[in-house]
């Protein structure tokens, strides 16, 4: 594997991990402070950003790389609410999506054809991952502290999980 591609895919994985701890820590403010619904939606977004690092894992080292693990700063675990929480979020996803642009961009530059179409699943996952919480971010915003209205948007972010789990517990 070429040594630039490599670094840059660990550094990526390190962003994986990261997010996979703050969804974490997320879900935890969630749960102690009465949000059961966005609690087990954020658990389960905490897998799913596992999962795509582990993916990552599996590629470095398949294709003749080796993975290494770094530091993970520690994220945020105190919020002011669910519309900061989410307003996070979509900062956090822009965050990722111009970090795989940038990974995408190394394969072109380094010609890893093999990379960069391996990088295509986690490009379209971004598009995906940023229309998601927009429009979770749109309906907070619409209820704004209405408390009915925040009832009604956990109750449907419970709906939103698929059964990890971290969520049936």
């Amino acid at each position: 594997m070429n040594s630039k591609v490599e670094t840059t895919l660990n550094e990526q994985i390190q962003k994986e991990e990261y997010s996979s701890r703050l969804y974490l820590a997320m879900a935890i403010w969630c749960e102690v402070n009465g949000f059961p619904g966005a609690s087990s939606f954020l658990y389960e977004h905490a897998d799913e950003e596992r999962m795509h690092m582990l993916k990552l894992v599996h590629f470095v080292n398949d294709r003749g790389g080796k993975t290494q693990l770094m530091n993970v700063e520690v994220p945020p675990q105190e919020y002011d609410s669910v519309l900061d929480i989410f307003t996070q979020i979509k900062e956090h996803e822009m965050f990722i999506t111009e970090s795989i642009n940038n990974l995408y961009g190394v394969t072109v530059d380094e010609k890893d054809y093999t990379t960069g179409n391996f990088l295509q699943w986690y490009i379209t996952e971004q598009v995906e991952e940023e229309s998601l919480f927009n429009t979770i971010l749109d309906k907070i915003k619409l209820v704004g502290r209405d408390k009915a209205g925040m009832f009604h948007i956990d109750k449907e972010l419970e709906g939103m999980t698929g059964g990890s789990p971290a969520a049936a517990e």
